[in-house]
């Protein structure tokens, strides 16, 4: 099995793990199942690349940071529930499972998963979305819409779409229902990694929000901002992010 089927089928099986979860947990409260749901896709994920990749090491959201890692040449990147409050919320898809491989210096794989709507988007094919005809859709929290993703939308006279985590944003650019996603707010390596793999494979810009490369596997994994968009559109947002 070839590293890119490997992330495809572990997100995938991942994501049905946790809809499983989240029926065994329908009348528990929110938190419940949140805290069912990270436990097991951890662990899942964790017990099935130490069967599948066991040299390799693991930096995972939900477990103790290995510094190992800072020496090895292959490590996968994973996010075993993104989305924690949209998937405690029964009836929301916009949630994911995030699962990378960054090897010597980059990203060479990856697969993000939308358990919900029954997607799984993984690399090396990605089909490129198709230019959409009207204003840039920028992508948001339906909560909190960052000031840095209105002044893009200002800047490229767009409007906004509303979504849930990350890795729902990210794909939503991927899948041709957004055109920009800009995020300045705060993330983590587990947050951007899988995603990016993905966006990249599907051709779009994927940056900093001051244009520079996105680098992973770091010895802080606090990773703040990103940009990911159409590349029509990277200049311009950049130009505002920047």
């Amino acid at each position: 099995m070839t590293d890119h089927e490997l992330a495809a089928r572990l997100a995938t099986q991942a994501g049905q793990l946790l809809l499983a979860v989240r029926e065994e947990f329908a009348a528990a409260t929110g938190a419940e199942r949140k805290a069912a749901g990270d436990k097991r896709s951890h662990d899942f994920l964790m017990e099935a690349l130490e069967r599948e990749r066991p040299a390799d090491a693991v930096l995972s959201e939900e477990g103790a940071d290995n510094r190992v890692r800072l020496n090895s040449e292959r490590v996968w990147i994973v996010d075993p529930l993104d989305g924690t409050r949209e998937f405690s919320e029964l009836g929301r898809e916009d949630w994911a499972v995030h699962v990378a491989l960054w090897q010597s210096g980059e990203l060479v794989a990856g697969a993000v998963a939308l358990p919900a709507q029954g997607v799984t988007l993984a690399t090396p094919d990605v089909t490129s979305p198709s230019l959409h005809p009207g204003p840039p859709r920028v992508v948001v929290s339906r909560t909190r819409p960052p000031a840095i993703a209105l002044q893009a939308r200002d800047h490229l006279g767009g409007t906004l779409v509303e979504m849930g985590s990350a890795g729902a944003k990210v794909a939503a650019v991927i899948q041709g229902r957004a055109d920009v996603y800009v995020h300045a707010g705060g993330q983590y390596e587990w947050d951007s990694a899988a995603p990016v793999a993905v966006a990249r494979a599907a051709g779009l810009h994927t940056s900093r929000i001051d244009g520079s490369a996105l680098a992973y596997n770091q010895s802080d994994p606090l990773l703040p901002d990103l940009v990911v968009c159409r590349p029509e559109y990277a200049e311009a947002v950049l130009a505002v992010t920047g």
